[in-house]
């Protein structure tokens, strides 16, 4: 699966937080400024952000030429504040994965802070009416490899369900909170009727259940942007030194 999916995968961007926040010890953060400068960039080279949705249809069609994913997980408020100008300013659209069950609170599970506010169900219907898909993240942004079944089916589908609910979109894909996926949790995705997931780096999983993404930060400038863009299409992957997360067996890590 790695070796076939590997020529094709499609190149997804993965953003979280967008502010000036200066303290940023998980570096999730990008600034507006940055954020403007990368979207300038890609269109620059005749790119386009797109939903993940919107890309995999293209591809399938196969007129997905020029097409970059963007995808912001957890729905941090200030995606509201200022991505959409940004995104909007150059014609880009993108998937955005909120935590259902947290929606309107802050984004507790970064025990170190700073608290991010995160959307409130107004505003994601306001990112929709901007032209924005709408994802799941799950319900609390707990890892899913130590859950469980019962509680990851609500995880996994009583999320999508809220979302839909909230969003009046299908909600086609899922995020798995902290890139954490594996068999068992594909599964259930799968099942739930989710018709892609997007995880993080790339794993013998990998699929479109499995979608690896390209971490962006706030220190990707225009060099970094076209490095990073050769080590996809080389199949490598390209990852930013995390801070501690919590400890899981990541053996099956995508």
């Amino acid at each position: 699966m790695l070796s076939r999916w590997s020529a094709r995968t499609p190149v997804i961007l993965m953003y979280h937080s967008i502010s000036p926040c200066e303290v940023d010890p998980y570096l999730v953060t990008v600034r507006p400024e940055r954020l403007d400068r990368q979207m300038h960039w890609l269109r620059r080279r005749g790119l386009t952000g797109v939903s993940v949705q919107y890309l995999l249809t293209m591809r399938r069609s196969g007129s997905g030429g020029g097409l970059v994913g963007l995808t912001f997980d957890d729905g941090y408020e200030d995606f509201v504040t200022y991505a959409v100008p940004i995104l909007q300013h150059y014609g880009f659209t993108a998937t955005v994965f909120p935590v259902a069950q947290r929606l309107g609170q802050d984004n507790a599970w970064d025990t170190h802070g700073p608290r991010k506010q995160l959307m409130t169900p107004e505003q994601l219907q306001e990112v929709v009416a901007a032209g924005m898909e709408i994802g799941s993240h799950g319900l609390r942004h707990v890892s899913l490899v130590a859950t469980a079944d019962a509680d990851l089916a609500e995880e996994v589908g009583h999320s999508r369900q809220m979302l839909r609910e909230i969003s009046g979109q299908d909600v086609e894909g899922f995020c798995y909170p902290w890139g954490h996926v594996d068999r068992r949790i594909v599964n259930h995705v799968r099942t739930a009727g989710y018709s892609y997931g997007c995880a993080v780096s790339r794993s013998p999983l990998i699929s479109s259940y499995a979608l690896p993404r390209n971490y962006i930060g706030d220190a990707d400038s225009s060099p970094r942007l076209w490095a990073k863009g050769v080590c996809h299409w080389l199949g490598w992957d390209y990852s930013h030194p995390s801070p501690p997360r919590p400890a899981a067996d990541r053996s099956w890590s995508a």
